[in-house]
């Protein structure tokens, strides 16, 4: 058994030219595009955002690869305007050799790494939540060893079961995202990685994030 902490990594960040991509598209709208000038796209997107157009920053997308636990990505694929890809539990096999022959889980953000517990100080919760991960993943293997198929034996596994997503949407579908998401009232392991895909999209895109993240980043 392995576990691990969830994180996130670009596919394709946000381009570098994105606030003039979202000028061009919305000088379309009054053609003023004889007003583009090098230093124009940061005032622009400004105004844009300051009248509500939120339309014109869907010219502009970026994916995102999202190492989380299957509870989590049950959320995520609610956004439905937002393209998304996922690892397969019918089609991997966690009991072949490419993949360790082990099952990888995602420590949920409540609990510390096990080997920072002390004897005195190891939490009944942890041991619970480790116990049920030891056993989901025995019988895992065990049914494969049955010769059931892994999207049969998959049944099994549980929430905190490490996966993989890919994520693709247009930068208003991504602050609709973070303001979902980042709320306090959003589920823990769930806001953790939003706060995390936050601060790369604010360190891309501070124009688009930096209200967002100010809200926050700050106090997470």
């Amino acid at each position: 058994m392995k576990i691990i902490e969830q994180s996130v990594a670009w596919i394709q960040p946000p381009p570098p030219n994105t606030l003039e991509i979202i000028e061009r598209a919305g000088r379309t709208c009054y053609k003023s595009e004889d007003k583009i000038t090098p230093d124009s796209a940061a005032k622009f997107v400004q105004t844009i955002q300051n009248s509500g157009h939120s339309s014109v920053i869907e010219h502009v997308s970026a994916s995102m690869l999202f190492v989380t636990d299957r509870g989590v990505t049950h959320e995520m694929v609610r956004h439905r305007i937002a393209s998304f890809s996922q690892e397969s539990t019918r089609y991997c096999n966690y009991g072949k050799e490419k993949f360790g022959q082990e099952v990888t889980f995602v420590r949920p953000i409540r609990m510390r790494d096990e080997s920072t517990y002390s004897e005195a100080d190891y939490p009944r919760d942890y041991w619970l939540w480790h116990q049920a991960m030891m056993h989901a993943e025995e019988y895992y293997l065990q049914m494969l060893d049955c010769n059931y198929t892994p999207q049969q034996a998959r049944d099994v596994l549980p929430n905190s079961l490490k996966t993989e997503i890919v994520m693709t949407a247009n930068m208003r579908e991504w602050i609709h995202f973070f303001t979902l998401r980042c709320s306090t009232k959003a589920h823990p392991q769930m806001r953790d990685l939003a706060l995390k895909a936050l601060a790369l999209f604010n360190k891309d895109v501070p124009m688009l994030f930096a209200s967002l993240a100010d809200l926050h980043l700050k106090d997470a």
